[in-house]
């Protein structure tokens, strides 16, 4: 028997004073992983924080002005350009990311390693623009300069902010060296996975699809054994040309050998194929 319960939703008020909260937190967590390992190492590694590590080591110019200055034009040039979908959130993130910057700029290096500081400064820059991602908001910069350029040139969006990172990275080879570039390309990269971890979390589900000739008995079984709703599809055979009936079901990861178990008491003869589902919302998973 499926469970059937409805968790009343958050005051609207609430979540989005939680959302600026969140982008509160994950700009403070990219400020320190800039000042404490990404730039006492030359890491520059992507985006405009990586430009005023450029700017820090050949003009001697505070990073934070740098970021200022560039976050707040390219946001205004955002917001006239694309539209006004970016919010106050995302404002808010432009503005407090450089002010922790700021306040951050004495705090000691965490160690000397570039290394280490391309790894650890680019895990936990990761996780702070991931936890601003689940504020609904971004910080601006990089990000807004490459969405200006996806709409006037016929260019997808990924290859766009490649583009700018790239050029960053190796103009960062020119002014440092070309190890200090290879660090940056870590930094660049375990940011983008810690991004996609925050992001999606270690909770992932299966897609499992079905086809089999006992399409009621393989779904009723699911239904009671696995407490998981199905959905059943039509489709139509490739080499028969005949109509099917194909049943889909989204399962926790720990119920998929449970699933496939059912499925070959039923019909040892089913056709089973499983797919990642990284980001699963609705009644018996995520609500939001």
């Amino acid at each position: 028997m499926i469970a059937k319960y409805r968790r009343e939703p958050m005051p609207r008020a609430l979540v989005n004073t939680i959302e600026y909260v969140l982008v509160v937190i994950g700009s403070f967590f990219v400020a320190v992983a800039f000042n404490v390992f990404l730039l006492p190492n030359e890491v520059a590694s992507g985006g405009v924080a990586g430009i005023s590590t450029i700017t820090k080591a050949v003009f001697g110019w505070e990073p934070s002005i740098v970021q200022w200055a560039m976050n707040i034009p390219l946001f205004i040039a955002g917001v006239i350009i694309l539209g006004k979908k970016f919010g106050a959130k995302s404002l808010v993130g432009t503005i407090i990311l450089p002010l922790f910057v700021f306040l951050t700029r004495e705090w000691n290096p965490a160690t000397p390693d570039p290394l280490l500081a391309a790894i650890f400064g680019g895990m936990i820059a990761g996780l702070g623009i991931g936890i601003v991602f689940r504020g609904k908001a971004s910080t601006g910069g990089i990000d807004l300069a490459a969405q200006i350029l996806h709409k006037f040139f016929p260019l997808p969006l990924g290859i766009c902010v490649a583009l700018f990172d790239g050029v960053i990275v190796l103009t960062a080879t020119f002014v440092f060296s070309i190890e200090q570039g290879l660090y940056a390309l870590i930094g660049l990269f375990v940011t983008s996975r810690t991004i996609d971890f925050v992001q999606v979390g270690l909770n992932t589900s299966k897609n499992v699809m079905i086809i089999t000739d006992q399409v009621e008995e393989v779904r009723r079984a699911l239904l009671e054994d696995v407490d998981r709703g199905v959905t059943v599809l039509n489709g139509t055979g490739g080499y028969t040309d005949e109509a099917r009936k194909i049943i889909m079901c989204v399962c926790a990861q720990n119920e998929f050998s449970k699933v496939t178990q059912i499925v070959r008491r039923v019909d040892d003869r089913a056709f089973v194929v499983a797919m990642n589902a990284t980001e699963v919302l609705g009644e018996g998973f995520k609500t939001t």
